[in-house]
C-alpha cells in the first residue's frame, strides 16, 4: 500500500510550482486529476520538444497523473469540475491571482460546501499586499527575493540555473498538504493553504538574510566559491580537470596543508591562521593552492583529498550526472510510460522501506477525459453535447 492510496487530488495547475507539488503526491499513491485546457493543455507542454517530442519540464512534473480537459468558460465544464471536487480530498490551483475566485473555486466558497476539503493555492506573492496582482515568473521572484544579487561572479549577477522559486513553492505546498491531511485524520476538518513563491524562496534565503540584516554589508557574490569560507570552491588541476573542495574547520585546514599540499607550515601562516583571515586573503590563498594543483592530475588531487578526509567533488556536467555511478549502484533509475514511449526517470529522493513509488505514465492531453466523465455518471449524449460546445 502506498501512503496516499485512496486520496484524490484535483489540480487546476500549470507550469512548475503546482505540478511539482502534485506529482509528488501522485508518486505516493494519490490519484491526481490534472485539469487542462482542451487541445493545448498545460502551456508547459509547449516549452520545448526535447524529450522525444515532449517538453522536458512537462515530463519531469506530470507522471502518474490523469489528464482531464475542461474549458472553464463553459458552464457545463464548471459543473463537471464541481462534481469532481465533491469527491476530492485536495484541491490545488495556481491560476492567475483572483481567477479561482471568479470561477467559483475560491477557498471560502469550496470549504463552505466541503468542510473536509484541503484547498491549496500557490501564487507569486500571496493573496494580499501591493504585489498580489503582480505577474510572477521564477527569475523575477529570484530578483525580488534578493537571490540574484548574491548569485554569480563579483562582476555579473546571475539567476540560479533551475526554477528554484517554483520548486521551493512546490515543496512547501506538498509538505503543507501532507500536514493538512494528517491534521484532518486527527481532527476531521479540512484546511486552507496558501503558498507564495516569494515567501517560500525567502525561507531558503535565511543565511544571507541574517547576514545582511545584522551585519554591516550585503553578502558578496563569489562565483562558485563560498562567500564566507575559504578554501571552499573550484580549483583547476594540471590535466585541466576542475575539482571542488571545502574546508570546514581548523583541523581540516591543517590536514589539507600537510597531506594534500605537502606544506604543513602553511597552516600556521598568519595570513591563513583562521577562516576569517583565509577569506580576507582568498586571492593569495588560491594562488598558493593552485601552484600545487598545477602539478597534479584531478585523480591525484582527489586521492590526496580523500586520504586527508577533505570533502571534495568533481565538476560534472548534467550528462555526467545522468551516468553517476552512485545513482547506478543504488538502483535509482526507473522507466515511465509516456505518449512518446518509455522514458528514464529518477525515483523520488525519499526512500520508504517496502514501498515502491507509483511512477505511472505521463498523460497525453485529455487522455482520461472520457473515463472520468463516465465515472461521474455522464451519459454518452451529455458527453457529446459537452464536446459540441467545446466544454471538454
Amino acid at each position: 500500500m502506498l501512503p496516499l492510496d485512496g486520496m484524490t487530488v484535483v489540480a487546476l495547475e500549470q507550469a512548475v510550482a503546482a505540478p511539482f507539488a502534485t506529482r509528488q503526491l501522485a508518486d505516493l499513491g494519490a490519484r491526481v486529476i490534472k485539469v487542462e485546457r482542451p487541445g493545448v493543455g498545460d502551456f508547459a507542454r509547449g516549452y520545448d520538444e526535447t524529450v522525444n517530442g515532449l517538453a522536458s519540464h512537462f515530463v519531469w512534473l506530470n507522471r502518474s497523473k490523469e489528464s482531464l480537459t475542461l474549458n472553464l468558460k463553459e458552464d457545463g465544464a464548471k459543473g463537471v469540475l464541481h462534481r469532481l471536487i465533491e469527491r476530492a480530498d485536495v484541491f490545488v490551483q495556481n491560476l492567475a491571482p483572483g481567477a479561482a475566485e471568479r470561477l467559483g473555486l475560491g477557498a471560502d466558497e469550496l470549504r463552505r460546501e466541503h468542510p473536509r476539503l484541503i484547498h491549496c493555492s500557490i501564487s507569486g506573492y500571496g493573496g494580499g499586499g501591493p504585489y498580489a496582482q503582480k505577474k510572477a515568473y521564477d527569475l523575477l521572484v529570484q530578483c525580488e527575493a534578493g537571490l540574484v544579487s548574491i548569485t554569480g561572479t563579483p562582476e555579473t549577477p546571475s539567476k540560479v540555473g533551475i526554477s528554484i522559486a517554483d520548486i521551493a513553492a512546490g515543496m512547501y505546498a506538498y509538505s503543507g498538504i501532507l500536514s493538512a491531511l494528517l491534521r484532518r485524520e486527527r481532527a476531521g476538518e479540512g484546511a486552507v493553504l496558501e503558498v507564495s513563491m516569494l515567501e517560500a524562496l525567502g525561507e531558503w534565503m535565511g543565511f544571507p538574510a541574517y547576514f545582511a540584516g545584522y551585519g554591516d554589508k550585503e553578502p558578496q557574490r563569489s562565483g562558485a566559491s563560498h562567500a564566507a569560507i575559504a578554501p571552499y570552491g573550484p580549483f583547476e588541476c594540471g590535466d585541466g580537470g576542475v575539482i571542488f573542495l571545502g574546508i570546514q574547520n581548523e583541523r581540516e585546514w591543517e590536514s589539507f596543508c600537510e597531506v594534500v599540499l605537502g606544506q604543513p607550515a602553511l597552516a600556521r601562516d598568519e595570513r591563513f591562521a583562521t577562516n576569517s583571515e583565509r577569506v580576507a586573503n582568498r586571492d593569495v590563498l588560491h594562488r598558493e593552492i593552485e601552484a600545487i594543483f598545477e602539478g597534479l592530475s584531478s585523480e591525484e588531487a582527489i586521492e590526496r583529498l580523500e586520504t586527508a578526509k577533505i570533502a571534495n567533488a568533481r565538476m560534472r556536467t548534467v550528462r555526467d550526472f545522468l551516468d553517476h555511478p552512485q545513482l547506478e549502484a543504488r538502483n535509482r533509475w526507473r522507466e515511465v510510460g509516456s505518449p512518446a514511449g518509455p522514458l528514464r526517470a529518477l525515483i523520488p529522493p525519499v526512500s520508504m522501506r517496502g514501498v515502491e513509488s507509483a511512477m505511472k505514465p505521463i498523460p497525453d492531453v485529455g487522455e482520461h477525459t472520457d473515463a472520468i466523465l463516465e465515472e461521474l455518471g455522464l451519459d454518452a449524449g451529455t458527453v457529446a453535447d459537452l464536446r459540441d460546445r467545446g466544454a471538454v
